[in-house]
């Protein structure tokens, strides 16, 4: 779930918390595998959701993250096509052959909280769209690669939008990754942009959500009655890819993927 604006304090975690949040993300991870295989035509977001919260509460000690939090009403946001974060799951809302949705997901596990998102393809999608999704995930893992030790916040920014803007596509620039951990959302912005060398210097112990969000078209959003769904402003299509990571004296570690 990305943010707008908090303030820029780092909590760090101990690694016995940093291994606690791993097991909630192996846990996030095997989720999205399995809401995967419900991605298809005819299937309402409302469904996927259902899926989501089902195959979280069947873990012990695992919950939805999302549920609740600031009000939200689901337990992931799930958002089709132009809406770029935090749609609301509806029984309304029916997958199409070559729409794209995004599946974000929280959980909380014995205390901890990861974060991570996904953009799958329904069925067979245009190829500006398939290359909306290859270019989205590959600046996320850029983004990965640049939070080390002794860089900054916007050495991941760099990074991210040196992928992003030469394949002439858009980053969104109002909402932003963030530090997790203790809580959903803690006090540290990681934008999808910057230059390196800028804003807070990375330090062991830190574990932030970092999530691109890329347009197709412009760059501009705006917000939905419901005062949740944010969508683009031109009704392009958007992509989302998150992972909650842990800084280390050894380089990044994803936390929301599966046991090797």
């Amino acid at each position: 779930m990305a943010i707008g604006s908090l303030g820029s304090g780092l909590q760090l975690k101990s690694p016995r918390e940093i291994e606690t949040m791993a097991r909630g993300g192996a846990i996030l991870a095997a989720t999205h595998a399995h809401v995967k295989q419900f991605v298809r035509p005819g299937v309402s977001t409302a469904d996927l959701d259902r899926h989501v919260e089902d195959f979280i509460r069947s873990h012990a000690g695992a919950e939805p993250a999302f549920k609740g939090l600031y009000g939200f009403p689901a337990s992931a946001c799930i958002s089709v096509n132009e809406e770029i974060v935090h749609g609301i799951p509806t029984t309304k809302r029916v997958l199409a052959e070559g729409d794209i949705v995004s599946v974000d997901i929280g959980v909380k596990y014995e205390g901890m909280f990861t974060d991570a998102a996904v953009t799958h393809p329904v069925g067979v999608i245009d190829a500006t769209t398939q290359r909306l999704l290859e270019i989205t995930e590959r600046s996320l893992y850029a983004g990965i690669a640049a939070a080390t030790v002794d860089n900054h916040v916007g050495d991941i920014g760099a990074a991210i939008q040196g992928v992003v803007e030469p394949a002439g596509f858009a980053i969104v620039r109002e909402l932003v990754g963030h530090g997790v951990g203790f809580a959903p959302h803690e006090e540290i912005q990681i934008p999808n942009y910057g230059k390196p060398k800028r804003g807070k210097k990375l330090v062991a112990g830190l574990t932030i959500a970092i999530e691109p969000m890329v347009n197709v078209g412009t760059a501009k959003t705006r917000t939905l009655a419901d005062k949740w769904t944010v969508v683009t402003i031109d009704g392009k299509r958007s992509a989302h890819f998150e992972h909650t990571i842990a800084i280390t004296d050894h380089g990044p570690r994803i936390l929301t993927k599966l046991p090797d």
